[in-house]
């Protein structure tokens, strides 16, 4: 197999996700990113880095942010007053779980690589835009559940 070949991006994320152990090697000291072995940092691999960087505490903190968020906005489909209101916060919930999920297993190698940047923490101007509108309009619908009551 040539390491240098097809595979070498996920060879090389694997690498920077394991060498990051328990708490990280340290915010900018990680070899892998350092010397620009694992390409595309900043956008598909964005969560590679931070493993290396911030180990197994960093990954963990990070997913459970992104699990408070998914249930907040569960909760606030939960309580809003329309249909619609329910639909839309359930789709940008699931917007943001199958984006992580992809981006996550992307880079540990459960998954093929397909560019999904991880949600507000990838470099990626039309993924932070929609994804912080969808953040807007769930913050209105969770506003008007107190209406019309």
């Amino acid at each position: 197999m040539d390491p240098l070949g097809s595979g070498y991006h996920i060879i090389q994320s694997k690498i920077a996700v394991g060498s990051g152990l328990l708490w990280g090697k340290g915010f900018l000291k990680g070899t892998q990113t350092g010397l620009h072995f694992l390409p595309e940092q900043h956008t598909d691999f964005a969560f590679s880095v931070l493993a290396e960087e911030w180990g197994f505490a960093g990954v963990v903190f990070l997913l459970s942010v992104y699990l408070f968020l998914i249930f907040r906005i569960i909760f606030i489909a939960k309580s809003s007053k329309d249909r619609f209101g329910t639909i839309f916060s359930i789709g940008i919930a699931s917007i943001i779980f199958w984006q992580l999920v992809i981006n996550v297993g992307m880079t540990i190698g459960l998954m093929p690589v397909v560019g999904i940047p991880l949600p507000l923490l990838s470099y990626g101007g039309s993924s932070v835009v929609t994804t912080m509108l969808g953040i807007g309009i769930l913050m209105n619908i969770s506003m008007r559940r107190f209406m019309f009551q």
